[in-house]
């Protein structure tokens, strides 16, 4: 009687419960590996905004050198900064040849009025034209603005200063100020850097450079009560290049100065994503609130940015002011020679 020998065949496979303990396994490594793939990434975009910020200080002091000023922060096109009248051009325009964008500057037209926005030969170099210098790339808002066709909607306003009211001097009086335009279209300064045909030098700057802020962040969306989300920034329809149609602080006329803000409200306040949870009450009126799609000279600085923006201070640092801030610290931070030392870190 002859012996039956079997050879144990090898496996070839996983069993079902094996595989569906694989791919739990995987599963929960992807949830853990996930939020800090999304931190790195949130890390890097807030670097990248934080280096533009810095090329932007840069330039700004490199105008300085050169020009004995600060650029304007908006401007029409009226002696020094140009002729023939009209909506002139925004501080990003005058920086261009300080940051790189000498061969845009030279075709920029001034003699002919409306420089910053109707200006057939600046509309035709604007078109299209990205400058990512200008824009946060964690931004939320449009590429483009709206009713500029191919014009590139800016992520940074520059700080004109900060409305009266909101800190008290060292004689325990509110802040005050007469360089204040209270129009139409909300509350603007000229205490800060960059308001209307500003022409602001170091020596101005009694405060300190280290504490004043230049620039900051207008990256996000303003969220009413009725859930809308609105692309309002400086930059209002414009887009980057848009300034102002007067230099007057008087309270009269059209006097929407664009592509800088005034500090009225506290960081992120009523922005998507981080201030949502206190919309603005629809409809938001701009000569109430200082915010809407046309201007937005009051809207508050904001960005994508988790808790907080970034702010580019006189002396060229770049810093990040937290929600957390209160809105008296932020108006020192915006106004150039109140004379009051900061009551908070930022």
């Amino acid at each position: 009687m002859g012996v039956c020998s079997r050879t144990r065949q090898a496996r070839g496979g996983f069993t079902l419960i094996e595989l569906l303990v694989v791919i739990a396994i995987i599963a929960i490594l992807i949830g853990l590996l996930l939020p800090a793939i999304q931190k790195v990434r949130d890390a890097s975009l807030r670097t990248q905004c934080q280096n533009n910020l810095k090329q932007i200080g840069l330039g700004l002091h490199n105008h300085h050198n050169s020009q004995g000023s600060f650029p304007p922060g908006c401007t029409t096109d009226a002696a020094p900064y140009g002729a023939g009248g009209g909506w002139g051009s925004s501080w990003m325009v005058y920086l261009l040849p300080y940051v790189e964008q000498q061969a845009l500057w030279n075709a920029w037209d001034f003699k002919n009025g409306n420089s910053g926005y109707t200006n057939a030969t600046n509309r035709a170099l604007d078109n299209g034209t990205w400058l990512s210098i200008y824009r946060c790339p964690a931004s939320g808002l449009p590429k483009f603005a709206s009713s500029a066709g191919g014009v590139m909607l800016a992520s940074y306003a520059g700080i004109s200063g900060a409305a009266n009211g909101l800190f008290n001097l060292p004689n325990g009086n509110p802040f005050a100020d007469s360089r204040i335009n209270n129009g139409s279209s909300g509350v603007a300064a000229g205490n800060g850097i960059l308001f209307a045909g500003s022409q602001v030098k170091f020596a101005d700057i009694s405060d300190g450079t280290s504490n004043v802020m230049a620039v900051g962040e207008h990256g996000s969306v303003i969220v009413d009560s009725n859930g809308g989300r609105n692309n309002w920034s400086a930059g209002g329809l414009y887009g980057w290049s848009m300034g102002t149609n007067t230099n007057a602080y008087n309270g009269s006329g059209d006097n929407r100065f664009f592509n800088c803000t005034t500090i009225r409200y506290g960081i992120n306040q009523g922005c998507g994503p981080n201030g949502a949870a206190n919309p603005w009450t629809a409809p938001i009126t701009l000569s109430t609130t200082g915010i809407g799609n046309d201007c937005g000279q009051n809207t508050p600085l904001n960005s994508m940015h988790a808790n907080g923006v970034n702010a580019l201070f006189v002396d060229g640092h770049v810093g990040f002011v937290s929600n957390d801030v209160s809105l008296a610290t932020l108006a020192q931070m915006a106004v150039r020679d109140d004379g009051v030392a900061l009551s908070q870190q930022y």
